[in-house]
């Protein structure tokens, strides 16, 4: 089949005359295609270089990376290390017992001194027994509380970036210091004064014969609270130092804190009297303010 001179002519004119729609959407299609490739190109020379800073920090999130079964693993090997310590240490204080409920009973029988006698006893064959069981795990328990945070660090520590693995291990020891500072706070500052106002009371009534296991009771309950109590600027700190409140934030709630601090203070104290309620609410709205400082 041949095509004449005005076919050929006709053909050149249709390409000649082509739509000029069709070769703007090719380059608009072209461009975006290299407009893409640069930017993933970018994409990828930033991740190596986060990655490669990250390595050179000490931290690498692929290199951290491990099956499942090794978290596992891993979480096995590290409550058995806390399991053991927690044995250690109440074993230790179980030894120790006689000065530990010594330690414990102290407070009420130096508060109402010169008042009323006040006698510490027991009434179940196994009340005496069972209380310096529960006075050891606990003790024990404080004693390797160190062991049982650091490895809680340790294994959540790959998933951290290097600033949050700093802040976590600055804030081990602060977080110690704090649980011992409000345990001392309320053993000498707030305990006495309660015990001597519920032991008072009444004295002309009856006397009092405590059971061991009622008071030590208290005085965990107290001296527990009060030590997480003395935690609240640490965790505020924290908080703000990850990006989860801001200082603004927290100096707005000043005035729900304060009626918040009446009653965690009701809550932790024996006492129905306003001056002991006081006596643990200034502190927790003095630490309040720290906090947000």
């Amino acid at each position: 089949m041949t095509m004449g001179v005005g076919g050929m002519t006709a053909v050149r004119e249709g390409r000649r005359h082509r739509p000029a729609s069709r070769w703007r959407g090719r380059r608009i299609w072209r461009n975006r295609r290299r407009r893409q490739r640069v930017l993933t190109a970018a994409a990828i020379r930033a991740g190596l270089m986060r990655d490669r800073r990250a390595a050179a920090a000490g931290w690498h999130p692929m290199s951290q990376a491990m099956p499942l079964r090794e978290h596992f693993r891993e979480l096995r090997s590290r409550l058995i290390v806390c399991l053991a310590a927690l044995l250690v240490g109440s074993a230790v204080c179980f030894y120790f017992y006689e000065e530990l409920l010594n330690l414990l009973t102290e407070p009420a029988l130096r508060a109402a001194e010169g008042e009323v006698e006040v006698e510490i006893i027991y009434t179940e064959v196994t009340e005496l027994l069972g209380t310096t069981v529960r006075v050891s795990l606990l003790g024990g328990f404080v004693l390797a509380l160190p062991v049982i945070l650091y490895h809680g660090i340790r294994f959540v520590a790959p998933g951290l970036t290097p600033r949050e693995r700093r802040m976590l291990f600055a804030f081990l020891p602060a977080a110690l210091l704090a649980f011992v500072g409000g345990m001392a706070f309320g053993y000498f500052v707030m305990i006495p004064p309660a015990l001597r106002f519920l032991l008072t009371f009444g004295g002309d009534v009856a006397d009092p014969l405590i059971r061991v296991s009622n008071l030590v009771n208290i005085m965990i309950r107290l001296l527990f609270w009060l030590g997480v109590s003395f935690e609240t600027p640490l965790v505020m700190y924290a908080l703000a130092t990850l990006g989860v409140v801001r200082a603004q934030g927290f100096a707005r709630f000043r005035r729900l804190w304060l009626v918040a601090a009446f009653v965690i203070a009701a809550a932790i104290t024996p006492t129905i009297d306003p001056l002991n309620q006081a006596i643990v609410a200034g502190p927790l709205i003095a630490l309040y303010e720290v906090g947000v400082l």
